[in-house]
């Protein structure tokens, strides 16, 4: 099956690239090279294109004969969310609108979005269904919230059928060691901790310590970034099986705070770094815990790397192996 990948180049793209070749899919991907990096696409193949440029993106599809798109090209840290949320709206609602315009001229009809546990904003309870109502609290949430919403509208009026995968923290990089996170703007908390262990900054920055946690920090739900991929993969086969308009959150039902992280990071490099406590960020909830018991039971979908120690060493094991990232 060829599959289109925006943002093929990024962090989940990439792992998702090699899953897809992995499993004897013929994955393209798009992508503008503004945060992703090609040599992460190890080989596959590469359009250099703005997901907004629909000429562009419908030529590919209709030229390589595409039959599924996996979309990862959005824009995706909060803070800067609540700075710029022009932007946000820009990358992640149009670049969605143009890219859902160029699939229905071309007919394709699988479609996979990767969306996010911040459509959810501050729920009441804890883990987190799928049937709790959306309140985003950020652009970057809504922005997703937008763009799945604008797909279900398209679906109900052709042919297509999109997948809404909402993810918590990814995290981790390929336990092959290919493949690693190297964002331009890192904020993310495992790569920042780990780039301190390696001197590469300061220090660590922790947003907050008085939150209504037991140990005052923010609790996330780390996902493995190749069980992200594979879920990709599930859900791909789920809408080619007629499944359509359905939501998946994927997490490891288990949150770890800040500070618990910040302790797997010295357990796993063996030293310690600096952390400097910040106030907290805004639109920043404290509490984000997964239930994808669906995924589970729809998808067949089971994380194989949920131990924190794990996840960390992945990380760890690639920014050893790769000190500057891909330069």
């Amino acid at each position: 099956m060829k599959v289109l990948v925006t943002g093929g180049a990024g962090y989940i793209g990439s792992h998702t690239v090699k899953a897809l070749r992995r499993a004897g899919h013929l994955p393209i991907a798009l992508d503008d090279l503004r945060e992703g990096h090609e040599p992460a696409l190890l080989g596959a193949p590469l359009v250099r294109a703005a997901v907004q440029d629909r000429a562009a993106v419908e030529r590919v599809l209709r030229e390589e004969h595409v039959e599924g798109v996996m979309h990862f090209a959005a824009y995706c840290y909060v803070g800067e969310s609540v700075r710029s949320p022009l932007a946000y709206y820009e990358n992640n609602v149009l670049g969605t609108l143009r890219l859902a315009e160029a699939c229905a001229a071309a007919g394709v009809r699988f479609f996979v979005l990767s969306s996010s546990a911040a459509v959810y904003g501050e729920p009441d309870r804890q883990p987190i269904e799928e049937e709790i109502p959306c309140r985003p609290v950020n652009p970057y949430g809504r922005t997703k919230r937008v763009a799945e919403e604008l797909l279900a509208d398209l679906a109900a009026a052709s042919e297509l059928r999109p997948i809404f995968l909402r993810y918590f923290n990814a995290a981790g990089a390929d336990p092959d060691g290919e493949l690693g996170e190297d964002h331009r703007l890192e904020t993310h908390l495992i790569p920042c901790a780990l780039l301190a262990a390696l001197g590469r900054r300061p220090a660590l920055s922790v947003f907050g310590a008085d939150y209504p946690t037991p140990d005052g920090t923010c609790v996330r739900d780390f996902v493995h970034v190749t069980d992200l991929a594979d879920a990709h993969l599930k859900a791909l086969e789920f809408a080619r099986s007629g499944g359509s308009c359905r939501a998946f959150n994927l997490g490891n039902g288990r949150g770890f705070s800040v500070q618990e992280v910040v302790d797997a990071a010295r357990r796993v490099t063996g030293g310690d770094f600096p952390v400097a406590q910040e106030g907290r960020r805004p639109g920043d909830p404290p509490v984000l815990v997964a239930s994808s018991q669906r995924a589970r039971a729809e998808l067949s979908w089971q994380p194989r790397h949920g131990d924190l120690d794990e996840i960390v060493r992945t990380a760890w094991d690639w920014y050893r192996r790769h000190p500057n990232g891909y330069c």
